[in-house]
C-alpha cells in the first residue's frame, strides 16, 4: 500500500511539474495576464522555454522519461488487479483538474480553433470561406501560425466550439479555457465511455484498458495540454458504440455521424458500422474484439493518409490508440501502440530544443519516426517469432 502511495505521489508530482512546464512555451507575442506577479513568473519561465533550450529540453525529456515509467507500472498493476478503480479514477481526475488548465504548450492548434470560431461570432463572417489572415488589425495574429488556411473541419466543431466563442465574448483567456475545458471534458468522457464499454465487453479486462488509454503520456499531452480537436471526435465515436450497446441505435447512428462531422476521420469506420448494423438486424453475434483490431488497422490508414496529405503529427495517433485500448493484450496491437507513443512524443524533444523553425528541425523530426518506425517492425517481428516458438 505505502508503495502505491509513493506511486501515486510521484505521478502526480510528475504531472504537475509537466503542468508548470507547460507555460515555458508560451509564446513571446501572448501576455496571458497583466497582473504584475504573473508577468515576472511568466517572463522566468519563457526565458527557460526559449533562452535556455538545451536545459529546458532536459526537463522535458526526463518528465516524458518518468511519465512512460508510470505509465508501464500503472499497466502492470492494472494487470495483476493490485489497483482499485476508485484509485484510478482519483488519479484521472487529478491529472485531468491539474493539466486542463496547462497552456498549449506543443501546438498552435488551439488558437486556430478559438479563431474559426471568432470568425463568425465576432466578425459574422463563413469561416470556410474567410481565413484569419483576413482580419489582419486582429490581435491574435500576432501569435497565431497557419493563419492562410480556412476552416479545414466538419460542422459538428463549429456547433461545439461556437457556443464558447459567443460566451467569451472575445475576452481572449476565458475563452482559451473553455475550449481547454471542453477538451478535458472530452478526455474525461472517453475515459468514462472505455470503462463502461469494457465493463459490458470484457470486464476483467476494464481496468488494464482504462489504463492502456488514460495514462499513456502521448494521450495527455495532445488531449490535455495541446487540447486537438480529435479528442472530441473519439469522444463521440466511442460514445456511439456505448450507445449501440445500450440498444439506443438511432441515437448511436447520430453520434457516429457527430463525430464524423469533427474532423472526418471516423468516416473510415463506416463499412464497419455498415457490418455491426446488419449482424445486429439478423440476430448475429458480433466478433467485437475483431472489430476494434479491424477498426485500429483502419484508423492507421487514417495516418498515413493524413501524413502524406501534409505531414505527420504526433497527434494522429490518438485516433488509432482509441480502439486498442479495448484489445491492448494482442502484441500487434500493443507493441506497435507502445513504441508508436514514445516516439511520437518524443518528437517534442527536438521541438523545444530547436523550436519547429530550425533549419535542421525537419530532418530530425523525421529521423525520429523513422527510429519509431523501424523499433515498431522489427520489436513486433521478433514477438512474433517468441511467440510460434513458444507455440511449437
Amino acid at each position: 500500500m505505502k508503495k502505491l502511495r509513493l506511486l501515486f505521489a510521484s505521478y502526480i508530482a510528475t504531472i504537475t511539474v509537466l503542468f508548470l512546464y507547460s507555460f515555458t512555451q508560451v509564446d513571446l507575442s501572448l501576455t496571458l495576464s497583466k497582473f504584475s506577479i504573473y508577468q515576472t513568473l511568466e517572463k522566468s519561465f519563457q526565458y527557460l522555454g526559449f533562452f535556455q533550450r538545451p536545459f529546458s529540453a532536459i526537463i522535458f525529456s526526463a518528465i516524458l522519461f518518468l511519465l512512460f515509467i508510470f505509465y508501464l507500472l500503472f499497466l502492470y498493476f492494472a494487470k495483476g488487479k493490485k489497483i482499485q478503480p476508485k484509485q484510478m479514477k482519483i488519479l484521472i481526475l487529478l491529472t485531468f483538474v491539474l493539466l486542463v488548465f496547462s497552456y498549449n504548450a506543443f501546438s498552435y492548434d488551439l488558437f486556430n480553433y478559438i479563431f474559426d470560431a471568432k470568425i463568425i461570432t465576432h466578425y459574422f463572417q463563413n469561416p470556410y470561406i474567410h481565413k484569419a489572415s483576413d482580419f489582419p488589425n486582429d490581435p491574435m495574429l500576432n501569435f497565431m501560425r497557419w493563419t492562410h488556411r480556412t476552416y479545414p473541419y466538419g460542422p459538428t466543431w463549429l456547433l461545439l466550439t461556437v457556443p464558447l466563442s459567443f460566451i467569451g465574448v472575445n475576452i481572449f483567456l476565458p475563452t482559451f479555457f473553455m475550449f481547454k475545458l471542453l477538451m478535458g471534458v472530452s478526455f474525461l468522457g472517453s475515459c468514462y465511455l472505455i470503462y463502461k464499454i469494457s465493463e459490458k465487453l470484457s470486464p476483467e479486462n476494464k481496468l488494464v484498458n482504462l489504463a492502456f488509454w488514460a495514462f499513456n503520456p502521448l494521450v495527455l499531452i495532445e488531449s490535455l495540454v495541446s487540447a486537438h480537436n480529435d479528442i472530441p471526435m473519439i469522444f463521440l465515436m466511442l460514445f456511439s458504440i456505448y450507445l449501440f450497446l445500450q440498444r439506443k441505435k438511432t441515437l448511436s447512428l447520430l453520434s457516429f455521424l457527430f463525430s464524423i462531422g469533427v474532423k472526418f476521420s471516423t468516416g473510415v469506420f463506416f463499412p464497419v458500422a455498415v457490418y455491426i448494423f446488419v449482424m445486429d438486424r439478423f440476430k448475429k453475434n458480433i466478433d467485437w474484439e475483431k472489430i476494434f483490431i479491424i477498426s485500429f488497422f483502419l484508423a492507421i490508414i487514417t495516418v498515413f493518409a493524413a501524413a502524406l496529405r501534409t505531414t505527420f503529427q504526433p497527434w494522429y495517433i490518438l485516433f488509432p490508440l482509441s480502439m486498442a485500448t479495448f484489445v491492448p493484450k494482442k502484441y500487434f496491437i500493443f507493441i506497435p501502440s507502445l513504441i508508436g507513443s514514445f516516439f511520437a512524443a518524443s518528437v517534442y524533444i527536438p521541438y523545444v530544443l530547436l523550436t519547429d523553425y530550425a533549419r535542421g528541425y525537419p530532418l530530425v523530426v523525421m529521423n525520429v519516426e523513422a527510429a519509431g518506425i523501424v523499433s515498431i517492425v522489427v520489436l513486433t517481428f521478433l514477438f512474433f517469432l517468441r511467440v510460434k516458438f513458444l507455440k511449437h
